[in-house]
Order: C-alpha cells, then structure tokens, then sequence
C-alpha cells in the first residue's frame, strides 16, 4: 500500500519533516517515490511552517495512497488556512 507520512530530518531537538508519499513497507526516513511538502514544528517568526503540492496529494489520494493520521490533520488545517486566505482577500 502506499501511504502518504512524515519522514524525519533536521537536527537534534530540532525537528524537520517533508511530507512524502512512499511504500508503506519502507522504513520512515528509507526511499520514497514522491517529495510533495515540508512541516517545520519548530518554526518562529517568518519562517513557513507547512508547505505542500495540494495537486500531488490530491493526485495520489486519487490513486488509493492513505495519508497518515498526523498529514491529515495538516492537509485539513492547509484547507482551511487556504479559504481563510481567500476570503480575507475577496
């Protein structure tokens, strides 16, 4: 099955994730097929916290991939930050 997870970089105690879409048999930083985003816990100021290829993520979900618990909730907080955006500039 392919999934859609987190595959951790970054430092000691400063975390780093990219949003990947790999095989769920993989091991979690191992190979993946597809880089679509980035989540960044540890982000201050100006610095993006998430960022991620709305398009890819829909196309694979299309394909049958599931996205782990943690990637759901941040597609679901990027769609609502998106309507939000969209709304305070019409």
């Amino acid at each position: 099955m392919v999934s859609i997870r987190l595959s951790r970089g970054g430092s000691k105690r400063r975390p780093f994730y990219h949003i990947v879409v790999s095989d769920s048999r993989r091991p979690r930083d191992g190979r993946y097929i597809e880089r679509v985003g980035f989540f960044n816990p540890g982000s201050t100021g100006d610095e993006e916290e998430v960022r991620m290829d709305s398009d890819r993520i829909d196309y694979w979900i299309s394909k049958g991939a599931q996205p782990s618990e943690r990637v759901s909730t941040l597609i679901k907080s990027a769609g609502k930050a998106a309507a939000t955006a969209a709304a305070t500039a019409a």
